[in-house]
C-alpha cells in the first residue's frame, strides 16, 4: 500500500515550482518533484509485483518488453523486498 506522505510531498513540490520567485528556485523545486515522482513510480512497481503483477504488464505501461521493465526496476524491487 502506498504511503500517503508521498502524495503530500508531490503536492508540496508542485506548489513550490508554481510559487518559486526565480527560475533557479523553480528548477530546484522541479528536481525535487521529479525525485518524488520517481519514488512514487518505484513504489507502484513494488506494489504491483507484490500483488503478482507481471513484468510483461509493467513493460506494456512503458511501451517496452518484459526484459526492459526488469532492467529498469528489478534492483529497486529486490531492494524494497530486502528492506521489508
Amino acid at each position: 500500500m502506498l504511503k500517503k506522505g508521498i502524495f503530500k510531498q508531490l503536492r508540496r513540490t508542485v506548489d513550490a515550482v508554481e510559487s518559486a520567485p526565480t527560475a533557479l528556485q523553480a528548477l530546484a523545486a522541479a528536481r525535487e518533484l521529479r525525485l518524488a515522482a520517481e519514488a512514487l513510480e518505484l513504489s507502484l512497481v513494488v506494489e504491483i509485483r507484490s500483488q503478482r503483477g507481471t513484468w510483461t504488464e509493467i513493460g506494456q505501461v512503458y511501451g517496452t518488453s518484459k526484459q526492459g521493465a526488469q532492467q529498469r526496476f528489478r534492483a529497486a524491487v529486490e531492494q524494497a523486498r530486502a528492506n521489508a
